[in-house]
């Protein structure tokens, strides 16, 4: 009868093993802490998992203290609580939409197999006790304890990962080495990394094979696996995304692909509660520009304060583009936008005459981007035509200002991320759309101690863009909706809802079949559901 209440109690191991495994790999597997850091913030929210198994241990510490149980009486209440805690996990997650799916890795098939071989020492230490009370309860702590046991799992992989990745490494280094006449361009910034890459990528496709690393893989197994899987001897130009979340490792990523050229975007507060500081997000950003060589061409942001009052430590050409400082070397002006895309006239400096580009894409950021593409399009001896064409033809970026239609319904999608700039400048898009405009979103996230000012102001910023406001999360929100109610947003036109599936039934049911905009600003990953 033992063995037989532990059945529903191994299946809720497994099903919260892998949710664990899930929320360790969007966590970047506890890198800086991070799955720590969000595990410590779900106890304090006292999230279902928890409550379900301190309910578990409470309740039978009870049985056990008091003395209320026989064997027969043990088991059974086991095996019952196992399958009730079970079924209200899955029923909690029945309702909520999984944004990012876990992804099978060979380093989750080696962390599931380390998982696998402690639980089995455990299960086998367990064998020579004999009291059954002990065997439950060090199973129940073990269920609670499970993040905590994935961590311990992760560090003891440290060294078989640090081989991984040094052979593949190994690997990448020795085909960038073969290549000599592969031109490198690295992309970074706080935010439009990978708009201004695809951008980029489809402009100097227009003459080149270039080859820009796919989707987000903007890490170092990013760029390793972009070299070894995606890189082919006909290419002529590699883009490479570059993220960071600490100082130092942009530097690593340059170390890696040796950039010879650098587009620096904007620099914001994105992740400044892991880099500690503004000042040091501008120092890891720069990292790109100062590991050029000496014969090699930064392009940045004049309309950036920060990167204006920068002092670059080299001494390579510096390409400046702009919209509104007028002293830039590429700057755009006369920019209309419009619910089909935007126009905008370009002025290269020594140059008197003003070219007229036209681009699907919406919002000043990717002005920007495709100023700075420009830039190296240049650089790399475009004409005009080419370029004018190739801007004509440029893709929007899947959830980045995507326009999408659904029925009656356009979508402005901006789900990818959000920051706040780039949020105040997706309200000015979506306030040049007709009437009635609406507003989805559970906000921004990783502002440290600005979380609150920043959302708040964000919310005082839709009064003038939006007629109808729907907030995901009620507790994440609520710094949005102080600022709505501080500009007297009418608050019969404010919605908040649990999921962004309850928020997409709402949009369709305000609506009512009459057409309207709906801005999807931020579509936060599975880690942050409330």
């Amino acid at each position: 009868m033992f063995y037989l209440s532990l059945i529903p109690f191994i299946v809720l191991i497994i099903y919260d093993f892998i949710k664990a495994i899930h929320m360790a790999q969007q966590n970047l597997y506890n890198d800086d802490h991070r799955f720590l850091k969000w595990t410590i913030k779900d106890i304090k929210a006292f999230k279902t998992h928890f409550k379900c198994e301190l309910i578990i241990l409470v309740t039978y510490l009870i049985i056990v203290i008091f003395n209320i149980q026989t064997n027969f009486i043990t088991n059974i209440y086991f095996f019952v609580v196992s399958i009730i805690s079970l079924l209200i996990k899955m029923n909690e997650n029945k309702g909520v939409d999984t944004k990012i799916k876990l992804k099978i890795t060979p380093r989750v098939k080696r962390l599931m197999v380390t998982n696998l071989i402690m639980f089995l020492l455990v299960c086998f230490l367990l064998y020579f006790v004999k009291d059954d009370n002990v065997k439950y309860l060090v199973l129940i702590a073990y269920d609670f304890l499970l993040n905590f046991i994935v961590m311990i799992s992760i560090i003891i992989n440290k060294p078989v990962e640090k081989m991984v990745y040094l052979s593949y490494k190994n690997k990448a280094v020795k085909k960038l080495n073969s290549m000599s006449n592969l031109k490198v361009i690295g992309i970074t910034g706080s935010y439009g990394k990978t708009s201004s890459k695809n951008i980029l990528s489809d402009i100097l496709n227009v003459k080149y094979n270039a080859l820009a690393s796919p989707k987000n893989f903007n890490t170092p197994y990013g760029l390793i696996m972009t070299v070894n899987n995606y890189l082919d001897k006909f290419d002529d130009i590699l883009i490479a995304e570059m993220g960071a979340y600490k100082v130092g490792e942009i530097k690593q990523l340059c170390d890696l692909v040796k950039p010879k050229y650098g587009i620096l975007t904007k620099i914001g507060t994105a992740h400044i509660e892991i880099f500690g500081s503004q000042e040091n997000i501008r120092k890891g950003k720069f990292e790109l520009i100062e590991n050029l060589p000496h014969d090699g061409i930064g392009v940045l942001n004049a309309d950036d304060p920060l990167q204006v009052s920068y002092k670059l430590k080299n001494d390579c050409k510096i390409i400046w583009i702009g919209i509104d400082n007028k002293d830039a070397d590429i700057l755009a002006s006369d920019i209309k936008t419009s619910n089909k895309g935007t126009t905008f006239n370009v002025m290269f400096k020594g140059d008197e005459k003003k070219y007229q580009f036209t681009t699907k894409l919406l919002g000043y950021n990717n002005i920007y981007n495709i100023l700075a593409s420009l830039a190296l399009a240049k650089e790399f001896n475009l004409t005009i035509d080419q370029m004018k064409k190739a801007v004509l033809g440029v893709k929007s970026v899947e959830h980045r200002l995507e326009l999408r239609q659904a029925g009656n319904i356009t979508y402005i999608d901006d789900s990818y991320n959000s920051n706040p700039v780039g949020s105040k400048m997706a309200l000015d898009v979506l306030k040049k759309m007709p009437k009635p405009r609406i507003v989805m979103t559970p906000g921004m996230v990783e502002l440290g101690d600005k979380s609150y000012e920043l959302n708040k102001k964000f919310g005082t910023y839709m009064k003038d863009s939006a007629d109808i406001v729907i907030l995901v999360g009620k507790r994440i929100t609520k710094p949005i909706k102080d600022g709505l109610e501080e500009v007297k947003f009418n608050d019969k036109n404010i919605y908040v809802v649990n999921s962004t599936n309850e928020a997409f039934s709402l949009v369709r049911s305000l609506t009512n079949g009459k057409q309207a905009y709906c801005l999807i600003e931020n579509d936060l990953p599975d880690i942050y559901n409330e």
